[in-house]
């Protein structure tokens, strides 16, 4: 085959390669940022107290929305996990049926942590003096 035949045919091929190194990177599909992080301090017992913690889940939340990326798997039921050691069982309520809806396959182990958070709403006793 003659060189300029050969060039020809590989132009195409060049141009091709060209414009594939022009492209956009992929987005990534969740905004993580330090969430791992956080989750392995949290289960190291190293980590900012509950509070703490659960201001800068919600910072992250409000930035991800702010970009209109995806919060991970697993973020919103470590926050309700936060919220409910610092007694906000109704926002860890929200939060695990917030994840069942982002992440329908959590739905097993979200229902389990809902129907144990129910009872043991059921288990307090009521303050009020018994007639």
């Amino acid at each position: 085959m003659s060189a300029a035949r050969w060039t020809w045919r590989a132009l195409p091929l060049a141009g091709a390669l060209l414009l594939s190194a022009c492209a956009a990177p992929n987005k990534p599909l969740y905004l993580w940022e330090g969430f791992p992080r956080q989750q392995y301090e949290v289960l190291q017992r190293t980590g900012l107290d509950a509070n703490a913690q659960i201001q800068a889940l919600q910072a992250h939340a409000e930035k991800a929305r702010a970009a209109g990326a995806a919060l991970p798997p697993g973020f919103r039921a470590h926050l309700g996990m936060l919220q409910l050691s610092v007694g906000a069982a109704d926002q860890a309520r929200a939060s695990w049926q917030a994840e069942k809806l982002a992440f329908p396959e959590s739905a097993p182990y979200m229902d389990q942590l809902l129907k144990r958070l129910d009872g043991a709403a059921a288990a307090q006793p009521t303050s009020g003096n018994p007639s």
